[in-house]
């Protein structure tokens, strides 16, 4: 997979309430090296602001809604996440932002990498010569 893509999970609907799960290499494509997840962002805030040379993601909404911003280098694409029963995939090599969360929100990320800083490109033209050279 090279291209972000939302994708449903399994839904077992229960009047006790409902149930959803993810497994690697089924519904995430990757073998899921590390969770995490962002919650109490404050009104305004945007998190992100980078891109991976090697990490892909998997994003649900647990609680609440918010927006993905994915930028490929030339161009924007916004991701509204506001359902626990389905993700967004990112790939490697996307910048992405996160911004407009709704209050009590909750985003679990699942990583393909263990948590490395030099993966990280946090400078935005930085991140656009690195794209172009990947064509």
């Amino acid at each position: 997979m090279n291209q972000p893509k939302i994708i449903q999970l399994p839904k077992f609907l229960d009047a006790r309430g409902n149930l959803s799960f993810a497994e690697e290499f089924k519904q995430i494509p990757y073998k899921i090296a590390r969770t995490y997840w962002i919650y109490d962002v404050p009104g305004g805030e945007i998190r992100g602001g980078h891109a991976y040379r090697e990490n892909e993601e998997f994003i649900i909404a647990l609680s609440g809604s918010f927006d993905v911003i994915l930028d490929n280098g030339i161009e924007k694409q916004t991701y509204s996440l506001n359902r626990s029963y389905y993700g967004l995939y990112i790939p490697k090599g996307f910048w992405r932002e996160m911004n407009n969360f709704s209050t009590n929100s909750l985003a679990l990320v699942l990583a393909s990498t263990p948590y490395c800083p030099n993966d990280y490109i946090y400078d935005y033209e930085h991140f656009k010569r690195y794209a172009n050279e990947k064509k």
